[in-house]
């Protein structure tokens, strides 16, 4: 299985990408995790936000892997703990597709990729920011993976 992460947002500080990698290159070779960075729109202050919303969220779809499952991250998700969220991980394993993590921009999910989601996630209530989400979610699937596999990383 491949997991793949789109998110809105490329050059991204030093540490964001070292963080996201340390629990990326971990994961076996039968369930990947791959980022695809979508470019953010220019905000300015003029800005057409519904147009950039679109266009953000047309490229995160046509990221998405035909037959792929979709879950976005949402603040209004459902919230997972880490057996959970290693349940979760079991069923889209014996699933059999790919999965595709949608993560918006600064606005969020376009309309169309909150549309096309077979599921929603949420992290926290908090609102994080997004480079720091690329971290959590690694580490967070990467922590479900340990706990599905025996493996000893969860009891860390």
């Amino acid at each position: 299985m491949r997991i793949q992460l789109i998110a809105v947002g490329q050059k991204m500080p030093d540490w964001i990408s070292t963080g996201y990698q340390t629990y990326a290159k971990r994961f076996p070779a039968d369930c990947q995790l791959e980022l695809v960075e979508i470019a953010a729109g220019k905000r300015g202050k003029n800005a057409d936000i519904a147009r950039i919303l679109r266009q953000e969220g047309e490229a995160m779809l046509a990221a998405v892997g035909k037959g792929d499952r979709i879950v976005t991250l949402e603040v209004t998700g459902k919230s997972w703990t880490t057996p959970q969220l290693a349940s979760r991980l079991e069923h889209w394993l014996m699933d059999g597709r790919d999965i595709s993590l949608l993560v918006g921009g600064p606005e969020g999910l376009a309309p169309e990729c909150v549309a096309a989601a077979d599921e929603r996630w949420s992290l926290s209530a908090l609102t994080l920011p997004h480079p720091l989400v690329r971290v959590v979610i690694a580490e967070s699937l990467y922590r479900a993976w340990s706990v599905t596999a025996n493996h000893p990383y969860h009891r860390e």
